[in-house]
């Protein structure tokens, strides 16, 4: 597994290789890290908070996030940056630092790509579940290829979408088998209950 040294951006938001998330940038300290990435053409990770807040002093977060890259910027009507992002790789934080600004550099191990795997038949009912959801969104989510048919691709986007409990999206970001994964969010969305962890 190849090895990176990232600029951290802890979010309460779990994303996944395949996503795309669209960020308001206001901090001194991110934004020079976009400027840093967009001089270089590198990226950042993103990360679920596990203690602490999105502004102020640095936040802990999981060990395990998601490498993205930004694909588009513009400033915003309010003075902010604005700024789209699209998930990469998953990666495993080895170790990390605080910079004096607050900002936190980690040394990641990227983690293996997932294997692209068919949808079950008993999990196609997610496929509409999730042309649902994608049809009420708009930009950037819109700029989405869908691929109804990859059970990784499928489950990603369910779980970021779905109004699950950061914890298990975590936990199932986590997960390595995408079929797993697939298979505990039709549990869930048959149940109807979105509160489990």
């Amino acid at each position: 597994m190849s090895r990176l040294n990232l600029p951290l951006f802890p979010l309460h938001t779990v994303l996944f290789p395949g996503g795309v998330l669209a960020l308001r940038v206001f901090e001194a300290r991110y934004l020079d890290m976009v400027s840093d990435c967009m001089r270089r053409g590198s990226g950042f990770g993103i990360c679920l908070i596990r203690d602490g807040k999105e502004v102020g002093a640095a936040a802990s977060t999981y060990e395990v996030g998601t490498l993205v890259h930004i694909s588009w910027f513009d400033r915003r009507d309010d003075g902010l940056l604005g700024i789209t992002v699209n998930g990469e790789q998953r990666f495993r934080i080895l170790s990390s630092a605080v910079q004096p600004d607050q900002l936190v550099r980690a040394e990641v191990e990227l983690l293996a790509v997932e294997p692209v795997c068919a949808v079950p038949d008993d999990c196609l009912p997610l496929v509409r579940v999730l042309q649902g959801i994608l049809e009420q969104l708009d930009f950037p989510y819109a700029k989405l290829q869908p691929r109804y048919d990859d059970a990784g691709w499928l489950g990603a986007r369910l779980t970021e979408f779905l109004p699950l409990k950061l914890e298990l999206k975590q936990y199932l970001l986590q997960m390595d088998e995408p079929l797993a994964r697939l298979e505990r969010l039709r549990a869930i969305v048959e149940s109807g209950d979105y509160t489990a962890s």
